[in-house]
Parts: structure tokens; C-alpha cells; sequence
């Protein structure tokens, strides 16, 4: 059997809808994570960029499990002497949920120019509105 290899016109890419309400931010992540890959693709290889386009709407309404809220952090580091900064999850959820969602997609991905490319096919929508219906999204259940 040999084994094939997808080529750039055989490359098909559709859009999909997660609805993130009453989900844990994990589960719903790497959901958008394996969509965004193209793992769920037959013609799936890890070289080449086969991912469809995922938009992931109410992400205010997305849980955290535990005590999560509390004790997980976001932190990054300015680049100067004493430039940590930090915010707690309740503080990032309340202001900025996109954000946090964007994140925790932006982890499951590789760290490469292939993972920024197919972090670009992401859209993150805080309420149930998107702008995106020419394209005619389905929904995804997981």
C-alpha cells in the first residue's frame, strides 16, 4: 500500500461553528485544535497544512472546571527587569474571554509557522452573533 500525499489543490477547506455554552474551555479547544490540524481528515499529514477554518461562539458562557478560576494564571513577561505580568483566570474571563480562548487553541497547536498559519483560520465570537454566514458554517458537535 502506498502511502499519499495531499497536494495544495486537493485541499478542501470548510468552516465549522463550536458553540462553547456550558463547555469546559479545554475540551472546546482542542476540539477547535483537532479541526484547525486537519486530524480529522483521512488525507491528514503531519507536513502539510490540511486544517478548515472554525469559528467559536459564546466563549463568555465556557466553564472552568475546579479551581481553576482561582489558581490558574496567564502570564507573560515584558522583556524587562521585572516585567512579569500576571492575571488570574476569573479577572481574564470576565474582561477578555476571547482571549482566553484564543490561548488555550494557541497552546494545542505547534509552535511552528504551520501552527501560526492555522491559528489564523481561527474566530473567536463572545456572544452567539458572527459575521461569518457567507461563508456557511456547520455546526460541529464533540
Amino acid at each position: 500500500m502506498s502511502t499519499t500525499m495531499p497536494k495544495a489543490q486537493e485541499i478542501s477547506r470548510k468552516w465549522y461553528v463550536l458553540d462553547a455554552t456550558d463547555k469546559s474551555l479545554g475540551r472546546v479547544a482542542a476540539a477547535a485544535a483537532t479541526l484547525l490540524h486537519g486530524k480529522h481528515k483521512p488525507i491528514f499529514a503531519p507536513h502539510c497544512d490540511c486544517g478548515d477554518h472554525v469559528i467559536i461562539i459564546n466563549c463568555d458562557k465556557a466553564v472552568l472546571t475546579g479551581k481553576k478560576l482561582e489558581q490558574k494564571f496567564y502570564r507573560r513577561h515584558t522583556g524587562w527587569i521585572g516585567g512579569l505580568k500576571e492575571v488570574d483566570y476569573k479577572t481574564l474571563m470576565a474582561t477578555n474571554p476571547e482571549k482566553a480562548m484564543m490561548l488555550a487553541v494557541k497552546g494545542m497547536l505547534p509552535d511552528t509557522t504551520q501552527g501560526r498559519n492555522q491559528l489564523r483560520r481561527l474566530r473567536v465570537v463572545n456572544g452567539a452573533e458572527h459575521n461569518f454566514a457567507a461563508q456557511k458554517p456547520e455546526a460541529y458537535e464533540f
